[in-house]
């Protein structure tokens, strides 16, 4: 998946001409990244509903309530992974699992009293395979028998924030579609570089490479989600999520 070393590229110009280029792009980028600021605080500023705590979950032990996936904590994401039940890790979702791919290290979340958790909408014994075969060691519970309760309809996949006063729960904000792209770095970083994402919708010059502009999927490889390779290659348990043994 290497680009074509005769694509078309930026104009080649001195250092002060470059320099003076990005020091404008540079405003641009603080007053987004101010509005951004703006943004997060008015979040800060919503009002909130009341979730019932004792909805309930599956986890490793069985049953939980919503409550007690908090751990402990005031405050707790969750994410809503979608599942195509029985079908094998090659057939699971390719963009809930580009985004739980990169949510790895969340002691900076709870030192902040915030739990993290996937709340995957399919069976979890079946799930939870997928969980272990992708290495992933965040907080996994099942939610399928609670999603009309916990999405009032929303969907398909959602990333939540709920709140803990004592024993009641609130949920304070949600969103979906590109919304959940706050999980992710890779795009961040492509979003950096002069090819960026190289996806269609993009508004990139004229002979950017764009290879992802049909109805290919850019977030898989093969046939299969991106981040599975790695795991297969590293000889990764089985992918078959009707027999795997955890």
């Amino acid at each position: 998946m290497t680009i074509d070393p005769n694509a078309a590229a930026p104009e080649v110009v001195d250092r002060g001409t470059w320099q003076a280029e990005v020091d404008a792009l540079r405003t641009r980028e603080k007053a987004h990244t101010r509005e951004g600021d703006a943004i997060a605080a008015a979040r800060r500023r919503l009002p909130m509903v009341e979730v019932d705590p004792a909805i309930t979950l599956t986890g490793p032990s069985g049953p939980v309530t919503l409550l007690e996936t908090f751990e402990g904590r005031r405050q707790l994401i969750a994410y809503y992974f979608m599942w195509h039940a029985g079908r094998p890790a090659a057939e699971q979702c390719e963009g809930c699992t580009f985004f739980t791919s990169q949510v790895r290290e969340l002691s900076a979340l709870h030192s902040r009293d915030v739990t993290y958790a996937t709340f995957c909408q399919g069976p979890y014994e079946e799930s939870v395979r997928y969980r272990d075969f992708m290495g992933w060691d965040m907080p996994w519970y099942s939610a399928q028998d609670s999603l009309d309760a916990l999405l009032a309809g929303r969907g398909p996949f959602v990333l939540a924030c709920y709140l803990r006063q004592g024993d009641r729960v609130f949920e304070t904000y949600w969103t979906t579609g590109r919304g959940v792209e706050a999980m992710d770095n890779s795009y961040a970083l492509l979003d950096r570089t002069v090819y960026g994402r190289q996806e269609g919708w993009e508004d990139s010059p004229a002979g950017w490479p764009q290879r992802w502009t049909g109805t290919d999927d850019p977030l898989s490889a093969d046939g299969r989600p991106l981040a599975q390779w790695s795991r297969l290659k590293a000889g990764g348990c089985s992918d078959d999520l009707g027999t795997a043994e955890r």
